[in-house]
């Protein structure tokens, strides 16, 4: 339910009405309220199900503090007996449920409908193999051992990118061992994977995680791309309502030179820096000289419990300070639109997949700065295998897992900053490797391309035969 899981979703299925099927996409009245505009403008042949869900008093896990959030999702269960009712009242019949990892209970649900289940994981190929190899790191040693090394965009020279002894863990956090557990058990017997990467990205990894798990694996990104052709004001509007006007936003950007602005944004919900590391990023960001758009906190409720009194007037003198240079976020941001603007170099990221994915479309290099277990992963594919992304220093270890990180200090994000906007060989590089994997990420979604024909062939796989008129019918996905 969180925006980098239920965004990609939607543009997934977008993408599925658009070559064929019929998408009914589940969700709660208030994210209904947030995706409605982006589903309608579409012209697309996709449902929005509105499902009420008052759990501790929201239907948006947004609001919810992180020690109740596992237990908000597994309660979310209460969901699955309305939506089989709905499903079973309403033709056409559903051909199958696609759902995020953290839905375990959809398991019972396409159960109960006799209908096969995807499931839309909202991170790469790589860290699925990964937890792969920490789940079943006995059975599958010799698998992936022999893993092909990973294509980047120098295939003269291929970097291999070796699988940790100790794969960062899903879900490690205090509280979430119930909810894992269901999500490990419910991917046990998924019939298939909806992966948002392409197979130029992860070539090896994708076909071997066919191969390892046996399911069908289907690569359609970055589903991002859905959205290339658009105009600002429906780019604007994806997600939910932003903070900051998008003219406002466009307008300030229109200013600057062309990739000269650099983009900080460290995701939704879970991710929220200390006092002290806010302090350390606005200063070290001041420092490094360049134009700059930071979202502090991804809502205004987040910025609300986030921001103490002090923090507060750091950011105030801040914005004074930068006033022209600088632009900060309080509340959500409109990151497509943002990323796809001309002044718009490079990006500071958590390294949460789908802001990945948006940045590699976009053809922008990133610092990397991870937060949480998964994210580490997809650093490694960012610095060692796309050869786009800087880490800022910040290491994964098992010991470390749920204590307070290190603090970076502004001089360590000044340096990484123009490390990724600076003009020495490495960072000029970087930035052509950026841009020609964006090119490839185009070709891949566009007709032809291996996201189109993945597209294309999974509408097809699960298309309903109904012996009264096949013709006029579609999959209900």
């Amino acid at each position: 339910m969180h925006h980098g899981h239920l965004i990609p979703a939607v543009d997934a299925a977008l993408q599925l009405a658009a070559h064929g099927a019929l998408a009914s996409i589940v969700v709660t009245p208030s994210y209904a309220t947030r995706l409605r505009p982006t589903v309608e403008s579409s012209g697309l042949p996709v449902w929005l199900v509105e499902l009420p869900l008052d759990l501790a008093g929201t239907d948006d896990v947004g609001r919810i503090p992180l020690d109740e959030e596992a237990a908000y999702l597994l309660t979310a269960s209460r969901l699955r007996d309305p939506l089989e009712r709905h499903l079973r009242a309403h033709a056409p019949p559903a051909t199958c449920i696609v759902s995020d990892i953290c839905h375990p209970w959809t398991a019972g649900l396409a159960a109960g409908l006799g209908v096969p289940r995807l499931s839309f994981l909202g991170m790469s190929a790589y860290c699925l193999m990964c937890l792969q190899t920490e789940h079943h790191a006995a059975a599958m040693h010799n698998a992936y051992a022999a893993m092909d090394p990973y294509w980047h965009l120098m295939p003269e020279d291929p970097v291999e990118v070796k699988m940790p002894t100790a794969a960062p863990g899903f879900l490690r956090l205090p509280s979430y061992e119930k909810l894992a557990y269901a999500v490990e058990r419910a991917c046990a017997d998924v019939d298939g994977v909806v992966l948002n990467t392409f197979l130029e990205l992860e070539p090896g990894t994708v076909v071997d995680c066919a191969e390892v798990r046996n399911v069908a694996v289907w690569a359609v990104g970055p589903v991002s791309l859905f959205h290339r052709h658009e105009h600002a004001a429906a780019l604007a509007a994806r997600g939910n309502v932003p903070a900051l006007d998008a003219d406002e936003c466009m307008q300030w950007l229109d200013g600057k030179a062309p990739s000269s602005v650099v983009y900080v944004s460290f995701g939704s919900s879970i991710v929220h820096a200390d006092p002290k590391q806010v302090v350390e990023i606005g200063l070290g960001l001041e420092a490094s000289g360049h134009p700059f758009i930071w979202v502090v906190s991804s809502s205004p409720e987040k910025a609300d419990q986030d921001t103490d009194h002090e923090v507060g007037r750091f950011l105030e003198e801040l914005e004074a300070r930068v006033a022209g240079r600088g632009l900060l976020i309080r509340g959500w941001s409109p990151q497509l639109l943002v990323l796809s603007h001309a002044s718009v170099g490079g990006v500071v990221t958590h390294c949460g997949w789908n802001s990945m994915m948006e940045a590699v479309a976009a053809g922008l290099p990133m610092v990397t700065w991870p937060h949480l277990a998964h994210q580490f992963l997809n650093q490694t594919l960012a610095v060692h295998s796309m050869e786009t992304g800087v880490g800022i220093g910040v290491e994964w270890s098992e010991e470390e897992e749920g204590v307070e990180v290190a603090l970076v200090e502004r001089w360590v994000v000044e340096e990484a900053v123009r490390s990724i906007m600076g003009g020495e060989d490495e960072a000029v590089e970087r930035r052509r490797r950026a841009t020609a994997l964006a090119r490839t990420a185009r070709e891949a979604v566009r007709e032809g391309g291996s996201a189109f024909i993945n597209l294309r062939r999974l509408v097809k796989h699960y298309q309903a035969v109904m012996p009264e008129d096949a013709s006029t019918w579609s999959p209900q996905i």
